[in-house]
């Protein structure tokens, strides 16, 4: 007697489809770890630059991020700068912007345009980093020249924040946590309207807190991707401890469901 089987091979292929948005990605801990150092070498890069500017002390409230990168001395923007470890700063700049793209290109769970978004949002920060770290200036060019400095600021903020929104709201397929998926919008959303802030007061020439209200929209990103990288880490730590892994996935989708075997094991018995 031949036996039907109970699961198609369509049904299959929709739950293989499904399977991404049904179940977190477990991604590679390298993927996690490469978000986490991008930030913390940006953190650190700022705090060893900071810490040997003495004379007069730097300040986080009012000097802007851009000033630890510039040797000096000079004066711009209203603000004097004298950063004794601008190379420091720079290669904060650069390695910063590298890395974050190096980990979303890792990432697994985007498929179609939001990967390609993804990658797109990535090498602006990239990019960004980049230009900040080769072009340390004053954020004040000269006549006719392009400030690729000021540039760079601008692509990595506002590609950093947007950026950190769409893999918080793509948090089911990149394998990041509820709650950090959330924290992840919601910095994004408030490093876009900081963003808009610094510029207000940039522009005005008043220079009150400027650099805080840079840092606002700044540190976002860098939180950001703690939150991102940390989350996708421990899941994965998680994952494994408990004996899961991702190859027995497809595997999985395709076992028949309890009831199904029973009838089946009750035709045969009635055929005998």
């Amino acid at each position: 007697m031949t036996e039907n089987n109970p699961v198609s091979s369509s049904e299959r292929q929709e739950r293989a489809r499904l399977a991404p948005e049904a179940n977190p990605t477990m991604q590679r801990r390298p993927a996690g770890a490469v978000l986490v150092a991008g930030a913390v070498i940006f953190f650190l890069a700022e705090f060893i630059a900071a810490a040997a500017w003495t004379d007069p002390p730097y300040s986080y409230t009012h000097h802007y991020i851009s000033n630890l990168g510039v040797r000096g001395p000079l004066e711009g923007l209203g603000q004097f700068m004298n950063s004794p470890l601008a190379w420091v700063m720079n290669t904060g700049f650069f390695l910063f912007g590298i890395m974050f793209f190096i980990g979303v290109a890792a990432l697994e769970g985007l498929r179609s345009w939001r990967r390609w978004a993804a990658l797109i949002l990535g090498a602006l920060v990239a990019l960004g980093g980049v230009l900040l770290a080769f072009n340390p200036g004053s954020g004040e060019p000269l006549d006719g020249a392009v400030d690729y400095h000021g540039l760079g600021a601008f692509a990595s903020i506002v590609g950093g924040n947007v950026l950190v929104i769409l893999l918080g709201r793509q948090r089911q397929r990149i394998g990041v946590t509820p709650k950090a998926g959330r924290a992840m919008v919601v910095l994004g959303v408030f490093g876009l309207a900081s963003m808009v802030a610094f510029l207000a007061v940039a522009s005005s020439g008043a220079n009150i807190l400027v650099g805080l209200v840079e840092r606002c929209a700044v540190y976002p990103i860098l939180v950001g991707f703690i939150c991102a990288g940390a989350s996708i880490w421990n899941r994965r730590t998680c994952a494994r401890s408990s004996g899961e892994d991702e190859a027995p996935r497809p595997q999985m989708l395709e076992q028949q469901p309890a009831s199904s075997l029973h009838h089946r094991d009750a035709r045969q018995a009635w055929s005998e």
